[in-house]
């Protein structure tokens, strides 16, 4: 039996006290960190501390449940008593001293336990990436009651491994932790009990003997377009944390809007603490990849940091994320980017994104393998999600919390000149190619608004969506032809336009005919192909969006005809409403009265190809809520579009090969330094 076995065992059996390490000489991977108040933001809470272990038992599968009508208020009745229960529970900022966010009071006879996203350890991925084989969770506490550790599996199964009795007075703890037996997944985390009185946890960190490379340091990158009061609060985050400060040695803030955060009246208060570590960087509107592109370039050239961090503006950070991610990609085996999580800035506790995924064949992204997107931390805690426990492996991250080692931009060249969309995809994809993985560390997160509330598939972003996916797919797909890009990127025109969505097909044909133009032309269209879009489509009805309904002619019924509303049920069905569909567009006169005034109204949720088969017109909502367009059909025009569609999709298919020979060679040129630099100096 080994020692840290043995340790474990005579800590669980005896209930005595754990074997105290000094803190002096050891690296802190992870810091317990609590809210700063017992007035935080209730909706987070769950996420740093979990007063109700046994919540989530109720619910054992992971599989959707049949539901009583009542059920919605009963799960809000649960959530809203675990969280007045954390108020009776713990007060969080009550020690006094240096310790700050890791300070909090446990009630007498209460009990509170940190198995919870921000606080519980991912052993499995310290496993996994980095030569950490050993871990000690060290705390200062004062006071009579018990702390307990606790492990899992990567089934989600948990156990406890270790006791310590807490005697009174302040003591210093030590658990060992070993990292056995953690290969696919599981987490560390403890509960502390309190006795006859509170028990005041004073700190508490994960730790390792493990050195990290020396004077880590960290520069920023963010890159703004019109978010002054976002981008001003996100600085203030940054320079409110000492231990970031501490490391940090530049924060590039690109600028490329004309409503400029410097500007605001929050400005100097919020920037105060960077002090001469910031730079503010104007340039004009080049995109996020242009804007990331030029923070890279600004590392790369200084030559001081071991890592630049990319934000993105509109985003909430922790901190106390940043300071993980340096100790991982310190630690790491070999160079690695560290990617961030991301919790929904309109729901705080839901986690939006754990992991990304490429699927191979069809290339295109979605939630990583074996992951839930979207999952509820103020509904069901860790301990008892078992899918929680299995370590999630990305092909990618996306840029808006993520650690990149300036090693790599050496090594790799920067963003690729996309301008937006597929860029932070790509990076990772020719990334993992030069040997460097991408990891995304629990613990490690910001919020964001979701995707989901957004459709920008539909206006001039549909471009980049379809152009940068296929080069993309060009550069990294291991299938010959692209396996089933083309095919998918032609069956999702189609739809467009029997849905006569005119304005967004033409915006796909133009990305198709660009992609086959080859790669020359995507530095030199950085600056104008936004305008260029829009002066393509602003002709189109469809592409019009009005603030609502009012502003057009009253619809003629409220719903489309029935004949239409019944989705494809198998492949049959499928191919003769889409006949059918067709066949209107094609041959069918638009009656008189579409003309001049639309047939129905359709909510954005229904406004599918099927749905819309037999109108003629119809008003849409747009994703979010922000206006309505009126949809039009044109026979002639849906016959020019139908014709260059499957023309192009054609010669792309079969020029695959060539093109894919084209783009590979060309992007070491494209992504280096020198042409970035050349770029953005001449669009300044």
């Amino acid at each position: 039996m080994s020692p840290a076995q043995q340790e474990l065992l005579i800590g669980h059996r005896t209930g005595g006290p754990a074997t105290v390490e000094p803190v002096r000489g050891r690296t802190v991977l992870q810091r317990v960190v609590l809210p700063a108040s017992a007035t935080a933001d209730p909706d987070v809470l769950p996420l740093y501390v979990e007063t109700r272990p046994d919540r989530g038992m109720e619910a054992p599968s992971e599989e959707p449940r049949r539901r009583r009508p009542d059920a919605q208020a009963e799960d809000s009745g649960t959530r809203a008593a675990a969280v007045g229960l954390a108020q009776d529970s713990v007060r969080f900022g009550a020690v006094p001293g240096p310790a700050g966010r890791g300070s909090c009071v446990v009630e007498a006879q209460r009990r509170v336990s940190f198995a919870t996203y921000f606080n519980a350890f991912p052993a499995a991925y310290w496993r996994r990436w980095t030569p950490v084989r050993r871990v000690s969770l060290q705390l200062r506490v004062e006071g009579e009651g018990s702390v307990l550790l606790y492990r899992s599996t990567a089934s989600g199964r948990s156990h406890r491994v270790a006791v310590h009795h807490l005697r009174g007075g302040v003591e210093d703890v030590t658990l060992a932790a070993p990292l056995d037996g953690f290969a696919d997944g599981g987490w560390y985390w403890f509960d502390v009990i309190a006795g006859a009185g509170p028990v005041r946890l004073h700190e508490a960190a994960w730790t390792t003997a493990v050195e990290p490379q020396p004077d880590a340091r960290i520069s920023i990158g963010i890159t703004t377009y019109n978010r002054p009061e976002s981008v001003t609060e996100l600085l203030a985050a940054i320079g409110s944390s000492p231990e970031l400060l501490a490391i940090l040695d530049a924060v590039y803030l690109v600028d490329q809007g004309d409503r400029h955060p410097d500007e605001t009246a929050a400005w100097a208060v919020s920037v105060a603490p960077l002090g001469d570590r910031l730079r503010l960087v104007r340039q004009a509107n080049v995109g996020g990849s242009g804007g990331f592109a030029r923070a890279m370039l600004e590392a790369v050239e200084a030559d001081r940091s071991d890592q630049l961090l990319l934000l993105d503006d509109d985003i909430e950070l922790e901190p106390e994320g940043v300071l993980r991610a340096v100790a991982f990609a310190g630690l790491a085996t070999d160079p690695t980017i560290v990617g961030g999580h991301m919790f929904s800035l309109h729901d705080r506790s839901v986690l939006h994104a754990l992991g990304e995924s490429v699927e191979p064949r069809r290339f295109w992204w979605g939630p990583a393998p074996a992951t839930r997107p979207s999952h509820d931390f103020g509904r069901r805690g860790l301990r008892h999600t078992p899918w929680l426990h299995r370590r999630v492996d990305v092909d990618y991250t996306g840029w808006w919390t993520c650690l990149i080692p300036v090693s790599v931009l050496k090594r790799i060249g920067l963003s690729a000149p996309m301008f937006i969309k597929w860029d932070d995809v790509e990076f990772a994809l020719r990334a993992r190619k030069a040997g460097v993985p991408t990891v995304t560390l629990p613990g490690v997160a910001s919020w964001h608004v979701p995707w989901e509330d957004k459709n920008d598939e539909l206006d001039w972003q549909a471009y980049f969506h379809v152009r940068n996916r296929l080069i993309t797919a060009l550069l990294h797909s291991p299938f010959e032809r692209g396996g089933a890009v083309v095919s998918e990127v032609l069956q999702v025109q189609l739809q467009h336009l029997l849905s006569m969505q005119y304005s967004t097909a033409a915006l796909r044909i133009r990305a198709i005919e660009d992609v086959l133009a080859g790669p020359e032309a995507l530095h030199a269209g950085l600056a104008t192909k936004r305008a260029e879009l829009r002066a393509l489509t602003e002709h189109l009805p469809d592409a019009g969006l009005a603030p609502d309904a009012a502003q057009f002619p009253p619809a003629r019924q409220r719903r489309p005809q029935r004949s239409g509303a019944r989705a494809p049920r198998n492949p049959v069905d499928l191919l003769v409403k889409a006949a059918l569909a067709t066949a209107h567009q094609l041959v069918m006169p638009v009656g008189a009265a579409s003309r001049t005034s639309p047939a129905s109204e359709v909510a954005y949720q229904d406004a599918v190809w099927w749905r819309l088969t037999d109108l003629d017109s119809v008003l849409v909502s747009a994703a979010d809520g922000t206006g309505v367009a009126w949809y039009r059909r044109d026979p002639a025009g849906f016959r020019r579009q139908l014709a260059s569609s499957v023309a192009l999709h054609t010669r792309l298919w079969r020029r695959w090969g060539r093109l894919a020979a084209v783009y590979r060679a060309a992007m070491p040129e494209l992504t280096s330094p020198e042409r970035w630099d050349e770029t953005l100096r001449s669009s300044d």
